[in-house]
């Protein structure tokens, strides 16, 4: 059972002489499995397994005084990298009480914790990148309305005023992400939270307009999340603008839910729908920007009458994709 053992373990005698090793244990640090039964732990390799705190620690647990738990053990051989490792040992009973032996079973960590710490770099670096993003936005966002404060054209204003909130927008997707965690976005808070920042720079008097967010608990890569976040973002900014013209009063209604790979997202409003014909508006830059998003999700548009309002759907279906 030792020596075929996929874990690191070593058999070994009160006196810490090794009666049998895995073939892991040989594979792991290097040591011809021929050269093991008979000798000393301490004598293994190329002595590097001498550690007397370790041998202490091994003699302690034969004894019954002690047991070593997830102790941590640097291995340092010549020319080569120190390894981490954490040891286990505890005492094997066979049913005979005239003789002790000793299971040691070795797991390297050398790799795991290399990847925490990378990790844990990288997770600071995102804090740092995300404090510097929030500074550049909100200085281009006064840049912006300084801007618009000083221009008398009517057209350039306005063309200031939807940049500003295209930049605070992307601002709150950015705030939504630095939240994130293990690189997952949960959509429902995500959606609900960019709509509020949304309505707080767009609708002047919450009692004629509303946005209104329904969507099941799905959670998606932050990748995925950007996309679908900036989908909602201009959608809403062309209702807001577009569909409840003068005081008309009007709720904007995201709605979002999947199964399995499947999932469909819709931004519908109940304003005074599309204009056709020679009214119909010609595509700007808020229809490229999610046509582009959506090609980028391989999912596809569908834009109707709401009745009244318009309704705008995106959907992916990664069932039929598989089938084609």
């Amino acid at each position: 059972m030792v020596v075929s053992s996929n874990e690191p373990l070593l058999f070994l005698s009160r006196d810490q002489k090794v009666i049998a090793a895995s073939t892991s244990f040989c594979r792991t640090f290097e040591i011809d499995p021929a050269t093991i039964p008979g000798r000393t732990l301490a004598s293994l390799g190329n002595g590097e397994w001498a550690m007397p705190k370790l041998a202490s620690l091994l003699q302690a647990t034969a004894s019954g005084s002690a047991r070593i738990e997830a102790y941590e053990i640097d291995l340092q051989r010549p020319n080569r990298k120190t390894r981490q490792l954490i040891g286990n040992a505890q005492i094997l009973d066979d049913g005979d009480t005239a003789r002790i032996r000793l299971l040691l079973a070795i797991t390297d960590v050398t790799d795991a914790r290399a990847e925490a710490r990378l990790k844990d770099d990288l997770i600071r670096e995102k804090a740092i990148l995300m404090q510097e993003v929030q500074h550049r936005v909100a200085n281009s966002a006064s840049v912006l309305m300084q801007s618009a404060r000083q221009i008398q054209s009517e057209e350039a204003r306005g063309h200031l005023h939807n940049a500003h909130h295209r930049v605070m927008s992307i601002a709150a997707v950015q705030r939504q992400l630095s939240m994130s965690s293990a690189g997952n976005v949960e959509l429902h808070t995500y959606f609900t939270q960019l709509c509020e920042s949304l309505g707080a720079s767009m609708i002047a008097d919450d009692g004629r307009l509303s946005i209104s967010v329904n969507v099941d608990d799905s959670v998606v890569e932050a990748d995925v999340s950007i996309s679908l976040g900036l989908i909602v973002i201009e959608l809403v900014i062309n209702a807001l603008k577009h569909a409840f013209p003068g005081q008309h009063p009007g709720t904007i209604v995201i709605d979002y839910c999947s199964t399995g790979s499947d999932w469909t997202l819709s931004v519908t409003d109940d304003g005074i729908g599309m204009p056709t014909g020679n009214l119909a508006p010609k595509s700007g830059l808020g229809t490229g920007i999610v046509e582009a998003l959506a090609r980028n999700l391989e999912s596809e548009i569908q834009v109707s009458d709401a009745n009244p309002g318009t309704a705008v759907i995106i959907r992916y279906r990664g069932n039929a994709r598989r089938q084609t």
